[in-house]
């Protein structure tokens, strides 16, 4: 595997979310502003890895560039009739794109999701198996080696003292700093990711090596969910005639896309719309919605997931009060809200959007224990 580095240009006339609980840790960031209104449709950016003169991972005759963009246009031409879902490509021939510039085009086009589609290969010919990686900081053993490799591709780059800005693929403390940048997103990260590994082993029918985490320059500046997908090992001859053959192919395109509209339903699952009414003269007004109150439940509206344990103060988050926190794993999750009335959650929820935490979403408790928000409206409301 090559490198996969991605970089903020602030040259290039664009907008982009603020993400305060960033803005909290890392004062050197500069200030983002807020991201052009997006369009209906979920927006899908999907990326081949490589290209050009960076061909990426070489082994037993296959290309990682090759088999990468490949995947990505047979995945693109599948959702391509999917309602609702725009696909955008970093690029559909054997074109050598910077790495920063795979993030700008996500960021511009203010996408829902970023999936970098690559290969693996190690010198050792029997491992093989699905990875999908998402940003953070373990930087142990092997997983930093990988995350050497991938970014150190920014070498093939002109101006990249310029475009990384003093960033060395060596230095485990440069690592590490990338992974603050996206952290608001690493929940939604993680969810997709899991969706897609688990696509690959029970409709693909491949082997997984789970998901994992680490520093990757290619989604560090996408300011949206983002994973790198390892389709497998090259460096396996069966797996590597596997993956560079059409029915490989073919098969490991409809494991992302179902991956993919699993996690849009998901996100819809949380998206309330007002209710409107027409009068005689056919003029739309809108109608204040009736309480809907279930009972023993409790709904709060997630903004932000953080490997920092912030104080729930509101200047911490933009003025939003009424927040709360809780550790799962290493991650803290952080609240706004807390009610039983669903109407009132979906509000709270477009409160939270205003402030600055457009990927915030509703989130349930039952006793305690948070279960899914599709179980908890199936209950009685009062």
């Amino acid at each position: 595997m090559s490198s996969l580095t991605v970089r903020l240009n602030m040259q290039t006339k664009r907008k982009y979310i603020i993400v305060s609980i960033v803005l909290t840790f890392i004062t050197s960031l500069t200030c983002l502003s807020t991201l052009h209104a997006q369009e209906d449709k979920f927006i899908v950016v999907l990326d081949a890895g490589h290209g050009g003169r960076d061909p990426g991972a070489i082994s037993n005759g296959y290309k990682e560039k090759e088999i990468a963009l490949d995947v990505v246009i047979e995945l693109g031409k599948l959702m391509k009739d999917v309602d609702d879902i725009k696909v955008i490509y970093t690029r559909k021939t054997d074109k050598f794109i910077e790495l920063w510039k795979r993030a700008d085009i996500a960021n511009k086009a203010d996408a829902d999701l970023f999936i970098s589609i690559h290969c693996n290969s190690v010198a050792n010919s029997k491992p093989y198996g699905t990875e999908t990686w998402v940003l953070g900081e373990n930087n142990a053993g092997r997983n930093f080696e990988f995350a050497k490799r991938e970014n150190e591709v920014i070498f093939l780059e002109d101006n990249y003292e310029e475009n990384y800005a003093g960033f060395d693929p060596s230095s485990p403390e440069s690592e590490i700093a990338l992974t603050i940048e996206q952290e608001v997103y690493v929940e939604q990260s993680v969810d997709l990711a899991s969706k897609i590994e688990n696509n690959f082993v029970n409709k693909a029918k491949r082997k997984s090596r789970g998901l994992k985490q680490h520093s990757l320059l290619v989604i560090r500046n996408t300011y949206m969910p983002s994973v790198l997908v390892e389709l497998g090992f090259i460096s396996n001859k069966k797996e590597g005639a596997f993956l560079n053959s059409r029915a490989g192919q073919v098969k490991m395109a409809n494991a992302l896309m179902d991956a993919i509209i699993s996690y849009k339903k998901e996100i819809d699952q949380n998206v309330g719309s007002s209710i409107i009414v027409s009068d005689e003269d056919n003029t739309e007004e809108p109608v204040e919605e009736i309480s809907k109150v279930y009972d023993d439940i409790t709904f709060k509206v997630q903004i932000a997931a953080s490997s920092r344990d912030l104080a729930t103060k509101s200047y911490n988050f933009n003025g939003l009060s009424e927040l709360s926190k809780e550790k799962v794993g290493q991650l803290f999750k952080y609240y706004y809200g807390n009610t039983s009335d669903y109407n009132k959650a979906m509000q709270l929820q477009e409160e939270a959007k205003s402030k600055g935490y457009p990927s915030s979403f509703v989130v349930a408790y039952k006793d305690g224990k948070q279960i899914e928000l599709s179980e908890a409206l199936k209950t009685t409301t009062n």
